[in-house]
Formats: structure tokens, sequence, C-alpha cells
């Protein structure tokens, strides 16, 4: 995601994680979810925000993760709702602009 102010961006992901990044530079900083990559880049002329990625996180409850994410900042863009046969996905759109998506998923077993 491409990011406007990588230090905030930064402090707010490691809030909304649980734990600091594992890879920490001014031109990238990653994040290790459960071994999926949440990459943060600079703003270099790319155009931040909505539209540009939208990354999915399994959650157990796209409800309750939605909900906190609300409290911690980030504004509503699609409500949690069930797509069939289980999954249920939502969306905000974090501090910086970017569209971030929950989803829950029986069938994905995470590792």
């Amino acid at each position: 995601m491409h990011v406007q102010d990588l230090d905030a961006a930064k402090a707010w992901y490691q809030d909304v994680i649980g734990h600091p990044p594992y890879f920490d530079e001014p031109f990238y900083v990653g994040f290790d979810i459960s071994g999926y990559e949440l990459g943060l880049h600079p703003h270099d002329g790319e155009h931040p925000g909505a539209g540009a990625v939208v990354a999915y996180w399994r959650v157990d409850d796209v409800s309750v993760e939605y909900d906190r994410l609300i409290a911690k900042g980030a504004k509503p863009h699609f409500e949690p709702v069930d797509v069939g046969d289980g999954i249920v996905a939502a969306s905000i759109i974090d501090p910086f602009g970017n569209v971030l998506g929950l989803m829950y998923n029986p069938h994905f077993q995470a590792k």
C-alpha cells in the first residue's frame, strides 16, 4: 500500500496487527500477518487510497474486527455481509485512504 506518511501508517498498522514490522526501512515497511505480507511504501507519485489495492485479512469474526478498526480511526467502506457458503466479508478505509478487506472463510485453513 502506498501511504503519504510512512511513520503514521506503520504506527497505525502496528497497533492494529499487534506486533511490529519484521522489515522497517525508509523505503518499505513489511508486516508478517500469519505468513502473509502487508507492505507499506512511501508515497512516490502513485495514488494512495481507495481502489489502489485491496488486501483481505482472514479474521475469526468480521463484525468484531470491523468495529474494532472503525474505533481505531478507520472509516466504513463496506459493512459486514454473508456473501454465501458461510463466507463473511467487509472492508474499511484506513486512515491513509487505502481499502482494507476483512474476510471470514470457513473453507480456508490458515497455516
